[in-house]
């Protein structure tokens, strides 16, 4: 009888948001290669179905995550650095090129540490639950964060805030993650992935396509400077306007009724 493996990433469609689960939780959600490849796999199953509009990164377990196995991963490290994008995959981080065209809601717990705090940054939304603690320990490993903090970290927290918790690999708690606008809610233990699925279906709820495009400018302002974004904003709104959701938008607001948007 062949033996098998619970999958490390698992994922149900939950209406229009599709939710992807760490299921390590023997090894507090610590990211191996087949954790990684099996998450880069269902953030491109998010990014080309139509029907999926929102994601919801939970966790199983008492923790979101201990960061990177590295003795799993270590030996794998090349000049290079890590492959892990499946074929159809995005990686998770989008530190190589390829963006996220959909948001993503996070919803975190018990230790979060390394990648964890980048897969938040990475991310629109977390919820967190009181009793979390944070760390971005990479230099407590003789290594720097490779997914995205030190990008993202500063321009999310301010320099300060940010250096303060990179360069000493020191762990900080929800209230602290909270105060520097790394987390935007704290709730009490075991309301965190209840309360981010509210968030991800009221996302899912609103018009796709124009969810899409005020992500896609919010994140070319970051990327390529106010000036490009802004060129966009006008064609932008002239390419909604004429879909079909702006039509039942504007139909809804007329008659006061809830809008049922269909993504054309």
């Amino acid at each position: 009888m062949t033996a098998t493996t619970e999958p490390r990433i698992l994922t149900e469609r939950r209406g229009h948001v599709l939710l992807i689960g760490l299921n390590r939780p023997e090894k507090r959600n610590a990211a191996d290669l087949e954790l990684l490849r099996q998450l880069a796999g269902a953030y491109g199953e998010l990014d080309r179905d139509p029907e999926l509009r929102v994601g919801l990164v939970y966790a199983v377990g008492e923790h979101f995550t201990a960061g990177l196995d590295l003795a799993d991963l270590g030996p794998r490290m090349t000049a290079d650095g890590l492959d892990y994008v499946v074929e159809g995959g995005i990686n998770p981080w989008q530190v190589s090129g390829e963006q996220l065209t959909k948001p993503v809601v996070v919803a975190v717990q018990g230790t979060c540490l390394t990648l964890g705090i980048e897969l938040i940054l990475a991310s629109e939304v977390t919820v967190a639950a009181a009793s979390t603690r944070f760390g971005q320990i990479e230099v407590t490993r003789g290594i720097l964060p490779f997914g995205g903090a030190t990008l993202r970290f500063p321009r999310s927290v301010g320099w300060g805030n940010a250096m303060r918790w990179m360069l000493t690999g020191e762990l900080f708690d929800a209230a602290e993650a909270h105060r520097i606008g790394l987390v935007q809610e704290i709730v009490p233990d075991g309301e965190q992935f209840d309360r981010a699925l509210a968030i991800a279906e009221r996302i899912g709820a609103q018009a796709p396509l124009a969810v899409q495009a005020t992500l896609a400018n919010a994140k070319r302002a970051v990327r390529e400077g106010d000036a490009a974004a802004e060129t966009e904003l006008q064609p932008a709104l002239a390419r909604l306007a004429g879909s079909e959701d702006a039509r039942i938008g504007m139909q809804a607001f007329l008659t006061r009724t809830e809008a049922d948007f269909v993504g054309r």
